[in-house]
């Protein structure tokens, strides 16, 4: 599979990354890439940018040569009602919005209200992209997710930083995504692999990722990285 899209990867602006705006974007074009996408963390992340930065992502050009740039952000599911750090005014702003569990700002409960908030944050119609879902933050039941996604077209992230040994979360994250995979496999619901990348070397690396796709012999046709326009039909963008 020749990867043309990456689209969860950060910049300096996160607070913790290491490289800047126009490195990484030299980077994924080296790479080959069609559709790249740096999403930033939302504000409830501490050390990340404030609301105004998103609020000027007009000035950044969205086409590089042959290579389109998406600007949004990795909101921050807050809760088990599946609310999210920022609202329409800055949706409306973004070209694409991912939604995650992240535990420095997550107010979580048990199970099946997890579940609930995470199925909420899916049916949020600004949703594009669920952040890794299977990482083991919140426990949750992978099924009804796995469903609403299929219903709202919103894709789940396999994501490649999750497997990084200095993370820790190998443990619950390895049979939450086999199982994610397992389940979309089943329903024929769509993935995007995510590199998560905080460094110019990262994106587009989904190494980590390999074994367990072919674990579970998951479908190339249900992997859109590999499918720019498929990507974009899939999440209704029009670039």
């Amino acid at each position: 599979m020749k990867t043309l899209v990456d689209v969860h990867t950060h910049t300096l602006m996160s607070g913790h990354a290491f490289s800047t705006l126009s490195e990484m974007v030299t980077q994924a074009q080296a790479l080959g890439l069609n559709i790249y996408g740096i999403t930033e963390h939302a504000p409830s992340i501490p050390g990340t940018c404030n609301e105004i930065y998103f609020r000027n992502l007009h000035i950044v050009p969205r086409q590089w040569g042959d290579m389109h740039l998406l600007l949004g952000a990795e909101l921050n599911i807050l809760d088990t009602h599946g609310t999210l750090d920022l609202d329409e005014f800055y949706y409306r702003r973004l070209d694409l919005r991912i939604a995650g569990i992240h535990s420095l700002c997550w107010q979580g409960g048990t199970i099946e209200e997890n579940t609930q908030g995470m199925v909420n944050a899916i049916h949020n119609p600004w949703t594009h992209i669920i952040s890794p879902p299977g990482d083991g933050t919140a426990d949750l039941l992978f099924e009804p997710i796995v469903l609403a996604a299929k219903e709202t077209h919103t894709l789940l992230e396999i994501n490649n930083s999750t497997f990084l040994p200095v993370r820790k979360k190998a443990e619950k994250a390895r049979p939450n995504n086999l199982e994610i995979l397992r389940l979309c496999k089943q329903y024929q619901v769509p993935v995007i692999l995510g590199s998560d990348a905080h460094i110019t070397f990262d994106i587009a690396n989904y190494e980590l990722l390999w074994p367990l796709l072919n674990e579970v012999e998951f479908p190339e046709a249900l992997i859109l990285n590999d499918k720019p326009q498929a990507f974009l039909d899939y999440l209704n963008i029009t670039i």
